[in-house]
Parts: C-alpha cells; structure tokens; sequence
C-alpha cells in the first residue's frame, strides 16, 4: 500500500452559518439567472469559432508534412468540441432566451448530430450519466465515478520506484480517452441501476481491459472516431497523393495524443490535491453538499476567455459545481463574487495555476500524498 498518510480534515463545517451560505447562494443563483441573455450566446458562439478556426489551421497544415502545427490546431479544435458538449450537456442554455435549438441539451450531439456535434471516444448518453449525474450527485464521495484517488490506486499501490508510477501516469495520460474516459463512462452507463451500493467498485487492471475491449464501445465509440479521424480525414488529402495521405494521418494520429495529454492534464487536478477532500459517508443535507461542492473542487487562473478556452473552461470548476446548468460567460463574470462570498463565510476556496494543480494531483495519483478526509460534523439543515 502506498505510503502517504491522510490527513483528516480539521474543517469544521458546523462552526460556518450554512444556512446564510446557502441563502446568500440562491440570491445571486436569482441574479445570474436574470442576466441571461444575447451575450451568453454571443460568447458561446465565439467560443465555438475559436474552435473551428483552430481546426482550420489543423486541416490547412495537415498534408505538408508531420508536424506540430496541425497537431496542435487539431486537438485543439476537438478539446473545444468537448468544452461545447460539457456546458450545453449540463443545460447550460437551455434557459437561455432566444437559444436556437441545437445549442441545447435535448439536441447538441443527439441522434444524427453527434458525429457533426461532438466526434469523440464517448457517446453523449454515457458521459452525461457518468458525468452530470453520478460525478455532481456523488462529488468526491466513494460512489463519484471521476474519484481520481480511488480509480488510480493501481499506481499508487505498484511496487517498485516512484519513478515507474509517474511513467505509468504518462502512458495513461497518452490513451486518456481511448484508455480510459470513453470505455469507463460507457460502463458505468450500462450499469446504470443494477448498482445500488454506496461504494464504486475499485478500477483495476481488468476493468480496465474487459471495458477497453466491450463491443459495445469498439462499436458506438472506437471504431466511429476512428473511421473518421483516422481514415476519413486522410482520406480527403487523396488529391495531393500518398505523402500528403500520410501527412494528415500521422497529424491526425499526433493530435489525438495531444487532445489525450491536454485534457488529462486540466480535468484531473479539478478534484485531487492533498488539500482537497473525500468522503466516506453522503452529505447529511443539501447545504452540506453545497459546501462539499467547494472544498472538493479547484479553479485554476481566471479571468479571460483566452484562459477558458487553453483551460477548458474547467478553470471555473468551483462555480460549476455549485450552478452545472450555467453558461461559461456567467462563470467568469461570477466568480470574483462566488470566492468573496466563500471567504466572507470561512468556506475553504481553493485558486491555483495549473502546473501547481497538476503537480498536486500527480503527488496524489503516485502515492506521496493523500487526499483529505471530510471529518464529518454535525447535520446541517439548511436547503438548497
């Protein structure tokens, strides 16, 4: 077993005014909501141009020859497909006055869109089950699919040299989506229902291999991304002959293991540092989720749309988890107010760069640090 000790929580949540929290919340819940409109569209479209213009540049360079250019363009266009996907899945805009339809949740990658939408190693009904549902519902708890310390134990308890365990992040850092993300959400969505335990089932190595080779995912999910971005897309460079063939299959290739690398390196640390917390028991009540939201979450630097669009927008991860079903304009014009708000009230609200959070979440993955333990204090009962 790994050799990190955990810290038990010295956060007394009992000694904060849960129910002013709370209350203060639902007030400026009312004010954002009332503030909705063109702008959030406006953003989200100029969000999405970003994108595609990155993907035009991918495209342009793909069939000159290998190169990090394309790569670089590619994965980032396809990373703010997945950005696109994560906010209109959580309704993000559905409230939105005037949103056209297939900026919302009951359309965006539905049916025949999802290729056109949000061509990825995951299918939208998987990812939102595992995702909308079970990691906001269970955030940081042992039922939370997305518990990075839980799911990596296999590293953190592998004999042998720290240095072999950081290697091993690497390779999974380099398969994140094929290896990992896509065969693991598609199973817990056909498990849905038949596990009403509290406790997540420990992801071990053959887990790992028996979801990676699920029919059901070489046939929903690898075998549709592939055919598009590994024989489609070359595929249309035919016209220039073999070289540029190979050009843009070898760039496409590149820039899936850059897209792997990039988000693997801004979703993890969103919940895993040896300042952050994981529970053994539910909340006792909804203003005590309210508060877990936060201290189990971490923004990274804010405040530009060049900041959101590197970051994924998960650089405004404590804001989401308190309002998933927000625009991304409205996390960044909110969020000085959300952190002012925690500090007034004594609720932990962790801020840091991405290097440092990456940093802490590897610490946690290998095993030379340790989660938090939420030492569980008496019931609240404030409601949301």
């Amino acid at each position: 077993m790994s050799s990190a000790t955990t810290e038990t929580s010295g956060f007394d949540l009992s000694a904060v005014d849960s129910d002013g929290f709370v209350r203060e919340l639902k007030q400026l819940r009312s004010e954002i909501d009332d503030q909705l409109g063109d702008d959030d569209l406006a953003h989200l479209r100029k969000m999405e141009r970003w994108g595609r213009l990155c993907t035009a540049v991918g495209l342009a360079t793909a069939g000159i020859a290998p190169n990090p250019v394309s790569a670089i363009a590619l994965a980032l266009g396809r990373n703010s497909r997945w950005v696109l996907m994560h906010h209109i899945g959580h309704r993000g805009y559905d409230a939105v006055p005037g949103v056209p339809a297939r900026y919302t949740s009951k359309v965006f990658a539905r049916g025949r869109r999802r290729l056109r939408d949000w061509a990825d190693w995951l299918t939208p009904e998987a990812w939102v089950y595992e995702h909308n549902v079970l990691h906001h519902s269970h955030t940081a708890e042992n039922r939370d699919p997305d518990l990075i310390e839980r799911n990596t134990e296999m590293l953190r308890d592998w004999p042998g040299p720290t240095a072999l365990r950081y290697a091993g992040l690497g390779v999974l850092a380099l398969i994140w989506r094929p290896g990992f993300y896509g065969p693991n959400a598609l199973r817990v969505w056909k498990e849905r229902g038949k596990n009403k335990q509290e406790d997540a089932a420990t992801y071990d190595w053959a887990t790992i291999v028996r979801s990676i080779a699920d029919l059901d995912f070489l046939r929903t999910c690898a075998l549709p991304y592939a055919a598009l971005q590994f024989v489609a897309l070359p595929l249309l460079y035919a016209p220039l002959g073999p070289w540029a063939v190979f050009s843009a299959w070898c760039n496409s290739l590149l820039a899936d293991v850059v897209t792997n690398v990039h988000s693997l390196i801004v979703i993890l640390p969103n919940h895993a540092g040896d300042d952050l917390y994981r529970y053994d028991a539910p909340p006792a009540s909804r203003a005590e989720a309210s508060v877990r939201q936060v201290i189990s979450s971490v923004n990274y630097r804010t405040g530009t749309d060049l900041q959101g669009f590197l970051q994924l927008w998960l650089n405004y991860q404590i804001e989401h988890h308190i309002w998933p079903d927000l625009p991304m304009l409205k996390y960044r014009q909110f969020q000085p107010r959300v952190q002012a708000l925690c500090a007034r009230y004594g609720v932990p609200y962790v801020q840091d760069s991405l290097l440092s959070r990456f940093k802490k979440m590897s610490d946690v993955v290998v095993g030379r640090s340790a989660m938090r333990r939420f030492a569980k204090p008496a019931s609240t009962t404030a409601e949301m």
